[in-house]
């Protein structure tokens, strides 16, 4: 299939999308390129990371650069091939009969008549006759409906699922011809530095301070979300942490808080008993993380603890026994 019959005009214009996608997409080069050449070469993707990965982002990105349609989905056991596919809508057919205009796209045709992007979270949640459905869109890039005929997709449509690989609850084992008809790209969390200026952008709590916070404030503010957010995904007893999002919401549930408690200062020194700067800033840290953080952690139950535990052995470790890590500033 060449570029010309995928939608796209040339490889100049894919060249021209991905310059423009490069200042959107914070510390995903590689995988920006992977999936932009996938779904230019005409390929449906499967996508499998842990949540905040930035699977949709990139996909949405490109949605809005290339000029479709991007339909969301959620994968679940209530997703029906019905519902997939759209209906007649039954007050009409009451009174006009089966007809043309009375039909309902569901997201699967919206997306085919749109030449748009289907995306389908949770994936591998979607019952199989579901996703035999979804087979056959792939493969002939048609489908057939009762009453309504033969539908056939725009060039640019494509189907591209994601997966958490580290939840396993409600989820079924893809086929083999699933797997056969998906390209598959693998995420994994961004690095630290990708994370903080992820931080910082969502956030606006930049170099320069923001959101009514001192720039010193606000650098600390970040660094500190990031490093205990990412702390909670190597703990010992966690099977699986929290991703950016943690961290964006740690840093700004701290932000008013140290506000309300009339506090713009990370404070100095180490973190002790006593009633410094140092040890109010560290402790609303520690209230804003668990607020945060502690319903995005998944404890291992063998471990016999809480995510409450593991989060203030994280925060002790990062503010009072590797008080290094956590100067401010």
């Amino acid at each position: 299939m060449s570029i010309q019959s995928t939608g796209l005009r040339d490889s100049s214009h894919v060249t021209r999308v991905r310059e423009s996608l490069g200042h959107r997409v914070v510390g995903r080069e590689r995988e920006l390129d992977l999936v932009l050449a996938a779904v230019a070469a005409g390929r449906d993707i499967l996508l499998e990371g842990p949540p905040g990965t930035s699977k949709s982002t990139i996909l949405r990105a490109i949605a809005e650069e290339w000029g479709i349609a991007f339909v969301l989905v959620e994968g679940n056991a209530d997703l029906t091939p019905s519902k997939l596919l759209g209906g007649h809508d039954p007050a009409r057919v009451l009174r006009e009969g089966y007809r043309d205009e009375n039909f309902v796209d569901g997201p699967l045709v919206r997306a085919m008549r749109e030449g748009g992007f289907l995306y389908i979270e949770e994936f591998n949640r979607a019952p199989d006759d579901t996703l035999n459905t979804l087979l056959t869109a792939m493969a002939e890039r048609q489908v057939t409906i009762p009453r309504i005929g033969t539908i056939t997709a725009q060039p640019t449509f494509r189907i591209i699922g994601s997966m958490n690989p580290y939840d396993n609850v409600g989820t079924t084992r893809l086929s083999t011809s699933v797997h056969d008809r998906f390209n598959r790209l693998v995420l994994g969390y961004q690095d630290a530095a990708a994370e903080h200026q992820i931080v910082a952008l969502r956030t606006g709590l930049g170099p320069d301070g923001g959101q009514d916070v001192p720039a010193r404030l606000a650098s600390a503010l970040v660094t500190d979300a990031v490093a205990l957010t990412r702390a909670t995904r190597e703990h010992e007893d966690t099977r699986q942490g929290s991703s950016v999002r943690g961290a964006i919401d740690l840093a700004l549930v701290a932000a008013q808080l140290l506000n309300l408690h009339g506090l713009d200062t990370p404070g100095e020194g180490r973190v002790g008993a006593e009633n410094t700067l140092r040890r109010r800033y560290a402790d609303v840290i520690l209230d804003a993380a668990m607020v945060s953080l502690s319903g995005r952690i998944h404890v291992d139950e063998a471990a016999g603890t809480t995510p409450e535990r593991v989060l203030r052995e994280i925060w002790e470790d990062h503010f009072i026994l590797r008080p290094a890590a956590a100067e401010p500033g």
